[in-house]
């Protein structure tokens, strides 16, 4: 059922708006998952201006979401209600060097490229970054690390507009970094971040680059349809050990299987609706906490409503 069109009304609301518009956008095709309903409206903003803008002019009773690159999320098969944000093209994708070794980074820029520029400038304590799938505004919200690194350990600040549609600065200290976790505003759409790195030796960089390539293709399901790491690791705890102990691994419901390589992800093998997916997700959670006692909860978001 599709949602109503509610484009004229944003556009009268908007007049000078410059990004794009579309209604009852599919996300499938936009998430990793490929599940998941339509965007009321999507909104594809041509700089931070016009988000800016948009987000000033906006109702505040239309709802908005933002989502990246789609690695870290489940849409609902109903889909997504009020306005979906997605930052895309040069004005959110640049990357750039500035002094005192320092690397900024548009939001869109995947996590993967941050390392491999980082590497190409011989700027070390990125490499981590390697290993995350998602891009920089997803581990701005979500403190994303791995390797024995995390966001937190290297950003400076972070630049974003408000609900309100206000452009401002986050300090680290602003942020509030917890493990897989910020208490910046919920409502603050990221725009760039700056990086604090250090002088190294190229070769050892671009090595332990390969390293975390190498570590990642051989434990976890990368060529399949998923959305990386399901569950935080609870205190005390590992996700993966606590849900092969409940005996979950190659559970299915539906389409959706939890990963017989890794059972911290799960994975569309064809035919999954996002209600399987989540589905398979909180029978995973039940049996763990029956099993062991541990209360799992989900690293991956969960946007919209159900069919």
């Amino acid at each position: 059922m599709p949602f109503q069109d509610i484009t004229s009304d944003i556009r009268a609301a908007a007049p000078d708006l410059r990004g794009r518009l579309l209604a009852n956008q599919e996300m499938a095709g936009l998430t990793w998952f490929r599940v998941g309903g339509p965007a009321q409206i999507l909104f594809t903003p041509a700089d931070e201006a016009d988000l800016s803008y948009l987000l000033g002019k906006l109702p505040a009773e239309i709802p908005v979401t933002v989502v990246g690159l789609g690695s870290n999320l489940i849409v609902r098969d109903g889909g997504i209600p009020g306005v979906v944000i997605r930052l895309a093209g040069k004005a959110f994708g640049e990357i750039a060097l500035e002094e005192g070794d320092r690397l900024r980074a548009g939001t869109a820029v995947p996590d993967v490229k941050v390392a491999r520029a980082a590497a190409d400038a011989s700027l070390d304590g990125l490499a981590f970054y390697r290993g995350i799938p998602g891009c920089i505004g997803g581990a701005l919200r979500m403190n994303a690390g791995a390797h024995g690194g995390e966001t937190t350990d290297v950003l400076v600040e972070a630049r974003g507009v408000t609900r309100k549609g206000e452009i401002v600065t986050f300090s680290h200290a602003d942020m509030g970094f917890s493990y897989r976790n910020s208490t910046a505003p919920s409502d603050m759409i990221f725009t760039s971040a700056l990086f604090q790195g250090r002088p190294g030796d190229q070769a050892a960089i671009l090595a332990e680059m390969e390293r975390v390539t190498s570590a990642r293709e051989a434990a976890q399901p990368i060529k399949e349809r998923t959305g990386g790491s399901t569950f935080k690791n609870p205190d005390g705890g590992k996700a993966w050990q606590l849900i092969d102990a409940a005996g979950c691994r190659g559970l299915r419901v539906g389409g959706a299987q939890v990963s017989e390589m890794h059972c911290n992800f799960l994975i569309n093998t064809g035919g999954a609706t996002a209600a399987d997916i989540e589905g398979l997700g909180e029978e995973v959670r039940r049996r763990v906490k029956d099993n062991s006692g541990y209360e799992l909860h989900w690293e991956i978001k969960r946007f919209g409503v159900a069919a």
